[in-house]
């Protein structure tokens, strides 16, 4: 049987974009002193600049995190959490998507009921908002690439070209098994849609399952119907990146190496790093590579959209445009400027 160390001497000769941009990272954190400037310019001024950045560079490296998403209408709570897990809400105390990953389900059952309903509200419909096809049609002429910790695919269901994009973290859309010898990944949306239904969900006349208006719906899936490994009949679980068991499938290493090719063949060239709704819980990933590929070259350009926590180190900061708002908005307002 092929197992993981199998799949890394497969792989190794290969170039490794995610763990050369994780120690660019790290070399960042060392180098940078801390002290953080948020721009200057008015929000108008800055606008301009990113435009007229988007239209100059010779390439654009999109770094994208869940404020993306957000922007784009897929929220974690609120009035869409409650849409679509009220049961789950007032049966288990959960608050919102996210923490409802980690609930102690009573069964298998009920656990997967859960997973299904939270994989296909943020994998398997499009978002409320066009951002990320306003995004594409501010990069697709150019010569881009992005690198994302978002799980959702989004960037592929609004057609970026999937040869330009790095999912770091891993896919809603994967199953992987719980036998570390099994180094795959399993297609899960024909079994998403059967959990869906056997939950009692319908179809909208757009084909998009929702709560009927009596809220007759369950919490368990058949047992029957708890997903296998198809190759060993292992149990699976999520292709998440939250151990050193998360499978790096041959789809992730080759996108894995064409990051790191994009970066080496643009890297002293005049570049844009689009940091786009990137957060403190994973800087080392995007963020901090951005500041340090930015130091190293002075024809680059760091840009941040991020609502709340748009800021860069002072080293950099007259190569950097901060602009703090929702990135739908800045998307809008770039495009008519």
């Amino acid at each position: 049987m092929k197992g993981k160390d199998y799949v890394k001497r497969l792989y190794e000769e290969m170039p490794d974009g995610y763990r050369e941009s994780i120690q660019k990272g790290l070399n960042a954190a060392h180098h940078f002193s801390g002290h953080m400037s948020f721009g200057s310019g008015t929000e108008e001024e800055r606008i301009s600049r990113l435009k007229i950045e988007l239209e100059t560079a010779d390439a654009v490296v999109i770094g994208a995190g869940a404020g993306l998403s957000t922007a784009a209408g897929l929220t974690y709570s609120g009035e869409r959490f409650q849409r679509y897990f009220f049961d789950f809400a007032k049966k288990y105390g959960i608050r919102d998507i996210y923490t409802g990953g980690f609930c102690p389900f009573p069964d298998e059952e009920t656990r997967w009921a859960w997973w299904a309903r939270h994989i296909y509200y943020n994998r398997y419909i499009d978002p409320p908002k066009l951002v990320y096809q306003k995004l594409l049609s501010l990069v697709k002429d150019k010569d881009y690439f992005a690198v994302t910790t978002n799980v959702d695919h989004q960037f592929q269901r609004a057609g970026f070209d999937k040869k330009r994009l790095f999912y770091t973290q891993g896919d809603y859309g994967l199953f992987q098994s719980v036998n570390p010898l099994l180094q795959k990944t399993y297609d899960n949306e024909d079994w998403v849609r059967k959990a869906m239904e056997a939950q009692g969900v319908v179809k909208d006349a757009d084909g998009i399952y929702q709560v009927p208006e009596n809220r007759r719906i369950s919490m368990r899936i058949p047992t029957d119907l708890i997903p296998k490994c198809p190759e060993d009949g292992s149990d699976v679980t999520m292709n998440l990146r939250a151990d050193d068991l998360f499978v790096e499938d041959e789809g992730w290493h080759r996108a894995s190496a064409a990051y790191s090719d994009f970066l080496r063949r643009h890297e002293h060239l005049h570049v844009l790093y689009l940091e786009l709704g990137v957060g403190a819980n994973t800087p080392v990933i995007v963020k901090y590579p951005f500041w340090q590929m930015t130091y190293d070259n002075p024809k680059a350009v760091y840009a941040c959209v991020n609502f709340g926590e748009a800021f860069c180190p002072r080293e950099i900061e007259k190569q950097c445009i901060c602009i703090d708002g929702d990135i739908a908005d800045v998307l809008e307002k770039i495009k008519y400027a």
